[in-house]
This record gives C-alpha cells, sequence and structure tokens, in this order.
C-alpha cells in the first residue's frame, strides 16, 4: 500500500497518480493488523455505510460541498444545476451533468464507457490474470449471484469501472437494448479501491452489489453489475424490467462513497479500443469520461 496508485488518463493523455479521498483511513483500514480487524468488525458492516449516508443527507452537510470542490478541483461549469440548489452532500454528489458535458460518442457498433472513472479490460474471465495484484482471477458465478446466472459469460471478458468519490457518480448503458431482469444481492461494504482489491479482489463479489440484464440484438446478454462500496449509501436505478434503452441513456447512479460498475461481455462480442487495450495489459487502469468510445461489438 506503499506504492501510488496511477492511471493513464486518455483526455490528457499523460500518466497521473490519483488524489486518494480518505487516503489515511484506507492506509490504516487495509494496511495494519488493528485496521483489519476494524474492517472486519464494523466497517464492511451495513450499519457504518447507511449511517454516513444518513449524515450526508442532512442540511447541516451542505457546508462540505464548497471545499470539496475547492479540493478537488470540480468543474461546476458541467453541472446542470447551481451549487447553490444542492440541499445536501449527498444531492450535490449524485448530481446530473449538462447534455453537452458527457456527449455519446459514435454510431452504429460502437460501445462507450458507463461511468466516468477508471477502467480495467479483464481479458478473459476464465483465467487467472494480474487484476491489481498477480494472479487474481474472476470467481464470476460468486460475482454475479449464481452458475446459471453466470452461464452468457462464461469465457467472455468484462470491464471494471472504478469511480472515485470525486467522480461524477451517475451511471449510463454502453450500448442499447431491452431491460430484461433484474437481480439483487445482499453483501458487505467494502472498499474497491486498488489497495483493498490488492489484498483480495474477492470484495467484488462479497459486496452489496445488483445485477442488470440487458438483451442486445447483436452481442445477446450482456451483464450491467452494480457494486456498492464502504459508505455507498445506495444503489439507485433510473430504468425499470422490460423498458427500451438507448446507448448513452442514464441507467442509475449511486449515493455518496466509492463504487463500481462491471459490465459483462460474451466470449468474442466485445473488442476493446487499441488504447485502452494497450494500457490494461500493462495491468493499470485506464481513466476516461463515460460516453467517450470504449471499443466495438466484435471478436475480443
Amino acid at each position: 500500500m506503499s506504492a501510488p496508485i496511477r492511471y493513464y488518463n486518455r483526455q490528457r493523455q499523460q500518466w497521473e497518480t490519483e488524489e486518494v479521498y480518505g487516503e489515511r483511513a484506507l492506509r490504516w483500514i487495509y494496511g495494519t493488523f488493528l485496521g483489519r480487524w476494524t474492517l472486519w468488525l464494523l466497517v464492511r458492516r451495513k450499519l457504518v455505510s447507511r449511517l454516513y449516508g444518513w449524515l450526508m443527507n442532512r442540511p447541516s452537510s451542505r457546508k462540505k460541498i464548497q471545499p470539496f470542490i475547492e479540493k478537488y478541483k470540480i468543474d461546476t461549469g458541467e453541472m446542470a444545476s447551481p451549487v447553490s440548489a444542492y440541499r445536501s452532500f449527498n444531492e450535490f454528489f449524485y448530481r446530473r451533468l449538462k447534455p453537452s458535458a458527457r456527449p455519446v460518442e459514435g454510431e452504429g457498433e460502437n460501445v462507450v464507457f458507463p461511468a466516468d472513472g477508471r477502467h480495467f479490460w479483464v481479458r478473459d474471465l476464465g483465467r487467472p490474470q494480474n487484476l491489481f495484484a498477480k494472479g487474481q482471477a474472476f470467481n464470476l458465478p460468486e460475482l454475479v449471484g449464481s452458475e446459471k446466472l453466470a452461464k452468457p459469460w462464461f469465457g467472455g471478458s468484462a470491464v471494471i469501472s472504478r469511480l472515485c468519490p470525486v467522480d461524477y457518480h451517475r451511471f449510463h448503458f454502453p450500448v442499447e437494448g431491452k431491460v430484461r431482469e433484474k437481480v439483487e444481492i445482499d453483501g458487505y461494504y467494502y472498499s474497491v479501491n486498488p489497495w483493498a482489491l490488492a489484498k483480495n479482489l474477492g470484495y467484488l463479489w462479497q459486496n452489496r452489489r445488483e445485477l442488470l440484464i440487458l438483451d442486445h440484438p447483436e452481442i445477446g446478454e450482456v451483464g450491467f453489475l452494480a457494486i456498492g462500496a464502504t459508505c455507498v449509501g445506495g444503489i439507485h436505478w433510473s430504468v425499470e424490467v422490460g423498458q427500451e434503452v438507448t446507448k448513452g441513456e442514464e441507467a442509475g447512479y449511486f449515493s455518496f462513497g466509492g463504487s463500481c460498475i462491471v459490465t459483462l461481455w460474451p466470449k468474442n462480442r466485445f473488442s476493446p479500443c487499441a488504447d485502452f487495450e494497450a494500457i490494461t495489459d500493462q495491468g493499470a487502469e485506464f481513466m476516461a469520461l463515460v460516453g467517450s468510445r470504449m471499443g466495438h461489438v466484435g471478436l475480443d
């Protein structure tokens, strides 16, 4: 945990070091014996995250907004509402942006990123890879809740999209389709920071999560998995089962906290952009904005 978190920023075309929100607490919780004991006993529990979410919903939390904007250089010009309109820190946290702030790139077979964040392509869900630490592998049935639900994605690929507290926290569909099913899977509230995932990738399938299955005419079943994390008050969907959705349309949002989206692709149905693939093949995350091109429908 002494190593800084490095990622490649597509917009700026450069490598950057992440300024970690709550860094001291994360280092203590995941990097010390007493911290890990506290994690097991208390921090991962639902009550802690719900309590923090309640505090962030209180009117008194508004005083945190401006210092947060200044410290993390949030672009207020992108926001759909002025800062004064937010009645709590949580309302600011899951703020909407102006449509022009996140245009959807490309037509046809293009696939777009589902969220602002740091993204990682998992080339083959069936074998160990260097996912945050050497030799870690996805447990796909555990991730989605059952062998039956996991069947469409065996041998396929996935994109992990990690959202930091400083990011825009609404998530959008990477492709068009019809919402076929939604499954809720109860769990804990571990951090999804790379320091935590390097200790145990299994936090992704031990956390509370909700799986939405989208039927696409060419790809088949696309999995859209929203994963909660420490201090995430909730996962909120903007769509219903049976609804037809368009590429780039809002799917939902997270309440306060770091969080994660995992998109699941059947075998040979998704191919990433060359720059995205090159960075993740180096074992690093790739920072890109929602609506920008992630890849295309086709051989992976």
